[in-house]
């Protein structure tokens, strides 16, 4: 894993998480990371193509500003773009072979949650390679324990194992998995144990920690063991009802307050 794209438009969350990317990826050997801008394909009917060319210019100039000020000794590619942001990233990534996408994610607003929220799915749903969403405070202090969620449904199919192994290999971060469910009690069900077993049978070289957690609501049950744990990192598999989607639909503002610290990396399932 060694091509990462970081989207920025420019907003404080955007280039944080450009720093964040440049401090994540500066022990990753022969790391490339592009920065990467879409401007609107809306144009006015009087913009003549001189002035269309200059938009390009005037954001190639602020990405490189950025380059200059937090990237300095890095190898660090610029590329803007016009178009539908959705659609013109999508086809970067499957263009250029980029590993991974890290973008930063902002919620000012209950409003702003929702836009940001919906954005940030339709990519997550859309590229076929991990997207790691940096928090807007989120301040890089290394990446040494990350954990994974795993519903433990028939993991030896639904688990991309690949690409997990990639980002522990790449990162080198201890590994723990949870499951966090409403049914635990002392003992884990025959079912339970199977799925666990097929899961040490996988990963079994990274050594991880296995946790299983009963709770009513799934995002104060991980908010809580994220803290507890001081984990660095949430490495999940967006699916239908996923904690994820669940994220950015929550009316509950305090479900969100680790997501003000920890960045969430997704994997394409």
């Amino acid at each position: 894993m060694k091509k990462f794209l970081v989207p920025i438009d420019f907003s404080d969350a955007s280039i944080n998480a450009a720093k964040y990317a440049v401090a994540l990826t500066s022990q990753v050997s022969e790391a490339e990371i592009t920065f990467y801008n879409v401007y609107s394909s809306i144009s006015l009917p009087t913009l003549s193509s001189k002035e269309e060319g200059s938009r390009e210019q005037i954001s190639l100039n602020e990405l490189n500003e950025i380059r200059t000020q937090i990237g300095e000794g890095r190898n660090i590619s610029l590329a803007v773009e016009e178009g539908s942001f959705v659609d013109m990233l999508y086809e970067y990534v499957l263009g250029h072979g980029i590993e991974m996408v890290i973008m930063g994610i902002t919620g000012s607003s209950r409003i702003r949650q929702v836009f940001m929220g919906t954005s940030t799915l339709n990519i997550i749903r859309k590229i076929d390679c991990p997207v790691m969403i940096i928090p807007a405070e989120a301040e890089f202090k290394g990446l040494k324990k990350v954990v994974f969620t795993s519903d433990f449904t028939d993991v030896a199919r639904t688990t991309p194992f690949v690409t997990l192994k990639e980002i522990i290999n790449t990162f080198k971060p201890s590994l723990e998995i949870l499951n966090v469910d409403s049914e635990h009690f002392v003992e884990l069900t025959p079912e339970y144990k199977i799925e666990k077993e097929a899961m040490e049978e996988k990963l079994g070289e990274y050594h991880p920690e296995f946790s299983f957690l009963r709770a009513y609501d799934f995002l104060e049950g991980i908010s809580s063991f994220v803290e507890s744990r001081e984990m660095d990192a949430i490495i999940t598999v967006p699916r239908k009802h996923s904690f994820l989607s669940q994220l950015f639909k929550t009316s509950h503002t305090k479900k969100l307050a680790y997501h003000s610290r920890v960045p969430i990396i997704t994997l394409p399932a």
